[in-house]
């Protein structure tokens, strides 16, 4: 399937009283990276919704290795890993591009994920993915 990467820089506000990336922030961070993908690959989040169909997470898994810390640069790594029915499955990498903390190993995911993006209709049932979307999202096309 397709992969698309994302970068961001820490900002202070993102951090907790140990100085590490407060672990809810990476939720947005994955948001974020599903957001950019869907541009990059021709679709906006608003033009879906204004279809129709609705797209909300209903799993997500993260497993946290290693901590990131106020203005280090990471790199989000996001995998469209399935597209059917009414589910996107997607699959991410959280990998630290620059560090001021020396001492913090970089080449290997700090954080890594798991989720289900299902497509509901106005009336809040599951409806099936926009064929547009799956196409685009199944071929990059």
């Amino acid at each position: 399937m397709r992969t698309f990467t994302y970068q961001v820089r820490v900002r202070y506000q993102e951090t907790d009283g140990q100085g590490h990336v407060h672990h809810a922030n990476y939720l947005t961070y994955f948001e974020q990276s599903r957001v950019e993908m869907l541009r990059a690959i021709g679709q906006s989040y608003r033009e879906i919704e204004r279809s129709g169909a609705i797209l909300v997470v209903t799993e997500m898994d993260v497993r946290y290795q290693s901590p990131a810390y106020f203005d280090d640069e990471l790199l989000i790594e996001v995998t469209l890993a399935k597209a059917k029915g009414a589910r996107l499955e997607h699959e991410y990498r959280v990998f630290r591009v620059e560090c001021e903390n020396t001492d913090v190993a970089q080449g290997r995911p700090i954080v890594t994920a798991r989720s289900v993006v299902a497509c509901i209709g106005r009336n809040g049932k599951p409806c099936r993915l926009p064929n547009a979307l799956k196409i685009q999202a199944e071929t990059g096309r």
